[in-house]
């Protein structure tokens, strides 16, 4: 299996990817779900031994008799733990893997690897995904499922191409609300800015949640989020303020606008320790808002959080945007967005603003964002549009032409895998053998 799951934020994508990982498991090998941040790891550790229940505690008084056990590795874990992890995974004592990059590392040894899970693929490179697919036993390459949703450009490129098989989960689950989303023009509307934080003030008073969402850690940081549009794509960006950034925004709604509320900060430079304490805090209500960066943006899931406020909204991907905003209304409550922005209006980041603030289907932004940004190089590691490898095709305006060509030589391969009626292009794919392009379409 080679296949992408595409599902709205919230649709269940990980209760499928558990279902899939059982089928392994009772087939006697093992899987790993891999997770982009350790913030996301540890809470898909959390809940998949939850849904298991005594289905996951194998080796423990109580466990089921066809339990399982599902073990944690991330790259901050002690010495002991990582070590007792790792003992787990190599003897075939863990059933299910979940962890963060730390599983790629040459150190980590499966007993027989049989399904790799990646949750919000975008944030793995090819070569990563490849890398953790190689540990298979005996050369035998696992099943791959990717999970997403909102998928990037490079990604609706190489599905249109037929390298991954696509499954979609077209419903969220009952009781969801939908998520209302407005930008606000901080230059031109200095007001509306004040207004954002009353709302977040009116809806601690009745006792839900806000996220407040930042580009960066601190002044000293420069880096914008990943996918993350340049500085000046507006008409004139040259005037821009800085980007706001999250220590600095903490102490000012500290002590200015949401002075007597309980506010948490969460960036990726905290221990491990700390992310986890704030995370808990803000869970069970210890905490009224979290002041963070994007390390919030997946998986992440405090149903009684119901607005989220991102700042420097234009300095986010379309995909991005839309992961963020599907933190709130999980709960059965009505969620609001607000993006804010110093660009303005009338150009193209407004504009894109705009698109996301007009719906919630993620797979129209997907596509809004592959126009915006091309297909990338859909040969390569690149996920951007300026280095695309097709010349005379467009996966945004040519999706029919591609859909023939995959169904005609899926036909040809079916009557002739050999090539032997085909010699122009049985020519073409010996030149092709020995390639960059060849050692990327093996991978798959």
């Amino acid at each position: 299996m080679n296949r992408l799951l595409q599902g709205e934020v919230g649709s269940g994508k990980t209760v499928v990817g558990l279902l899939a990982m059982l089928q392994v498991v009772d087939a006697g090998r093992q899987c790993v779900m891999l997770a982009p941040t350790e913030v996301l790891a540890t809470q898909h550790h959390r809940s998949l031994t939850a849904m298991l229940g005594d289905l996951g505690e194998r080796g423990r008084l109580g466990a089921a008799d066809q339990a399982t056990r599902v073990v944690l590795l991330t790259g901050s874990m002690s010495t002991a733990e990582r070590r007792a992890a790792l003992l787990d995974i190599v003897t075939g004592e863990a059933g299910i893997v979940v962890g963060t990059h730390a599983l790629i590392q040459d150190s980590v040894d499966f007993f027989d690897l049989g399904l790799v899970v990646v949750d919000e693929q975008h944030r793995f490179g090819v070569r990563q995904r490849d890398r953790l697919r190689a540990k298979g036993r005996d050369g035998m390459v696992p099943h791959l499922l990717v999970m997403t949703a909102t998928p990037i450009p490079r990604t609706i490129a190489m599905t249109v191409f037929g390298d991954l098989e696509v499954s979609e989960l077209g419903e969220l689950p009952g009781g969801r609300r939908p998520i209302s989303t407005s930008v606000v023009p901080a230059r031109d509307r200095p007001r509306w800015v004040e207004r954002t934080w009353e709302r977040v003030r009116e809806e601690v008073g009745a006792g839900h949640r806000a996220y407040v969402v930042c580009a960066r850690i601190d002044a000293e940081t420069t880096d914008a989020p990943d996918g993350a549009p340049k500085a000046g794509d507006d008409d004139k960006g040259g005037d821009r303020p800085p980007l706001v950034a999250a220590v600095e925004l903490h102490q000012y709604l500290s002590t200015g606008p949401l002075a007597g509320l309980r506010i948490g900060l969460m960036h990726g430079r905290l221990p491990p320790e700390a992310k986890d304490a704030t995370m808990t805090a803000f869970a069970s209500g210890d905490l009224d808002v979290l002041v963070s960066t994007t390390v919030i943006e997946v998986g992440v899931d405090v149903p009684e959080a119901t607005v989220m406020v991102v700042m420097d909204a234009d300095r986010f991907g379309v995909s991005q945007l839309h992961q963020l905003r599907g933190r709130v209304g999980r709960g059965g409550l009505p969620g609001l967005c607000l993006l804010v922005t110093n660009s303005r209006e009338g150009g193209k980041a407004m504009e894109r603003l705009n698109a996301v603030a007009a719906t919630t289907d993620g797979f129209l932004l997907a596509q809004l964002d592959l126009v915006q940004r091309r297909e990338g190089d859909v040969l390569g590691d690149a996920q951007s549009g300026a280095l695309a490898s097709l010349r005379l095709l467009s996966v945004v305006e040519d999706g029919e032409v591609i859909e023939i060509a995959r169904r005609h030589a899926e036909e040809i391969l079916d009557s002739d895998p050999g090539l032997d009626t085909h010699p122009a292009l049985a020519e073409r794919v010996r030149r092709l053998s020995g390639s960059d392009e060849s050692d990327y379409l093996f991978k798959y």
